[in-house]
């Protein structure tokens, strides 16, 4: 089955700001327009109008669900099939949750492509409503097998289709060498992505490696807490707090660093570490959730147990002092990352669309 002609509503958030997800629905819905298809993008983050109104705690939801539900209604009598970018916690109740009702009440074949490393979680508290509405979709799509156990559990099957890497722009530099060195985190300044235990290794390091440098890529709650403990571990003067940068400025930053960390304490497949993979940068993570799936330890990166700065030092310490070793780690990540391209990415998503679509779209689109 190809893809061309197929008219798919991509509901999701696009970027602004830069974020896993909606980096992903915006590639995706790029890549399927290259494909062919007919994407309508129903944005679940426009911009509040008025602006004011975002300022309203309380009912700007409001303000943003009427005019996100009736542009659902309007695409539901226009495509083929609805692609739900789903999450958990609010954004599932108040985004992913509707388009799925939608798709059912318009009888619209509904992929939810669930994405939430918190998946355990949300489905212990949310129970049997979440799963209610799972149910109603078509298919559930999820990027690894960690969350396809998650909701195996549930008795509720899923398809694997992985996050998708761009290749083209996340690639090695080829200025590799000898330069003082430099870490990166690029994750959201956000508990379950614990910066600070990242903070605390590169104190550790930074007494072996008195010219190291650091750079924290992300904005979020934290970051307040995460500039004073900086001050605190004596490491202000050589961390740098970035902000969310866009898709081009971190395939710069990713050309300047030496090693990329990941100290997550819940994760699913973090696109950070993908894209440090493809840009041949050796990563140091935590071993939680999916990610073990994309980095096998001591083959394509380093794994570490969460909250344990010494651990992260002492792995990033190996890289820095084992140049070859750190050689070997990137060239196998270089060759990992080829399965998360879209050609590869492209032959599931067709799979997919082909399981729920009816039998005449489906022939038509394998006909072309």
């Amino acid at each position: 089955m190809t893809l061309h002609g197929l008219r798919i509503a991509l509901v999701g958030p696009l970027p602004p700001p830069e974020g896993g997800i909606a980096n992903q629905t915006r590639q995706l819905g790029e890549l399927l327009g290259k494909e062919g298809a007919h994407v309508t993008l129903v944005q679940v983050n426009t911009p509040y109008r008025p602006r004011w109104v975002g300022r309203l705690r309380g009912v700007r939801a409001l303000f943003r669900l009427v005019p996100y539900l009736l542009r659902l209604w309007r695409a539901a009598g226009e495509v083929h099939v609805f692609h739900v970018m789903a999450n958990s916690g609010w954004s599932w109740h108040l985004f992913a949750a509707p388009a799925v009702w939608v798709a059912r009440l318009r009888d619209v074949p509904c992929v939810v492509n669930y994405r939430g490393g918190e998946a355990d979680a949300f489905l212990q508290r949310s129970g049997a409503r979440f799963v209610r509405t799972l149910r109603k979709a078509t298919v559930l799509a999820v990027p690894s097998g960690y969350l396809q156990e998650i909701f195996a559990r549930h008795k509720l099957p899923s398809a694997i289709v992985p996050n998708i890497i761009d290749v083209e722009r996340f690639r090695p530099s080829g200025r590799l060498g000898a330069r003082p060195p430099h870490l990166l985190v690029a994750r959201s300044l956000e508990a379950i992505y614990d910066n600070a235990t990242a903070l605390r290794a590169f104190a550790l390091i930074l007494k072996q490696h008195l010219d190291a440098r650091m750079t924290v890529a992300g904005a979020g709650p934290e970051e307040g807490m995460l500039k004073a403990l900086a001050a605190e571990l004596g490491v202000v003067d050589a961390v740098r707090f970035a902000g969310r940068l866009p898709r081009e400025s971190m395939a710069e930053l990713y050309h300047s660093a030496s090693v990329v960390l990941n100290p997550s304490r819940v994760d699913n497949m973090p696109n950070s570490v993908l894209e440090a993979m493809a840009s041949g940068v050796p990563v140091v993570s935590t071993n939680v959730g999916g990610v073990p799936s994309i980095v096998r330890d001591g083959v394509t990166g380093l794994l570490v147990s969460p909250d344990n700065a010494e651990a992260m030092a002492a792995a990033v310490s190996s890289l820095l002092k084992d140049p070859p070793f750190a050689d070997r780690l990137r060239n196998a990540a270089l060759a990992e990352v080829q399965q998360y391209t879209w050609p590869r990415i492209r032959a599931r998503w067709a799979e997919v669309y082909a399981t729920v679509l009816p039998g005449p779209i489906a022939r038509e689109a394998s006909a072309r």
